[in-house]
């Protein structure tokens, strides 16, 4: 629940490590791996990197969207934390507590800037879970975000479980 600035900058600094992390094992080749009728590795990656600036945009953040396409790894990891990292910054800057209850149009609806918050943090979450059965499919290790994934378990030396 983002009840506070601070919530959700804790929570945000958290995320950001994990999708950091989950892109942190694509490889370039990696990127094109897609299912039929499904978005690429790449796009997903080149999404969620879009999305930092987009939907912060639309809620009166002063971002500027970003459409850059990244075509390797290493340039959207470097998108990625550079565009996180000005969200925190505009968040941290822009609003305080007491907006987290203001409304603003968004995407046809009225959101609280709370919930935007929210939504930003299980917008990502969401494609990284997608993500992850992407790479499971192109024959990538996946790294676990909430708990230890399969590759974690055996490096444990435990049974990853049923």
């Amino acid at each position: 629940m983002i009840r506070t600035i601070n919530d959700f900058l804790e929570r945000w600094r958290d995320e950001k490590a994990s999708t950091l992390k989950v892109f942190s094992y694509l490889t370039d080749e990696s990127l094109e791996h897609s299912v039929p009728g499904g978005r690429s590795l790449g796009r997903l990656a080149n999404h969620i990197t879009e999305t930092l600036s987009e939907l912060p945009a639309q809620a009166g953040l002063p971002l500027h969207p970003n459409q850059t396409q990244y075509a390797t790894v290493k340039e959207l990891m470097a998108a990625y934390e550079e565009g996180a990292d000005e969200v925190a910054e505009a968040v941290s800057l822009n609003w305080h507590d007491g907006m987290l209850e203001d409304e603003m149009p968004m995407y046809g609806q009225s959101w609280k800037n709370g919930f935007t918050l929210w939504a930003l943090i299980a917008h990502q979450a969401h494609h990284r879970g997608q993500m992850t059965v992407l790479m499971r499919f192109a024959g990538l290790k996946v790294p676990g975000v909430y708990g230890p994934s399969k590759e974690e378990w055996k490096a444990y030396d435990m049974a990853p479980m049923a």
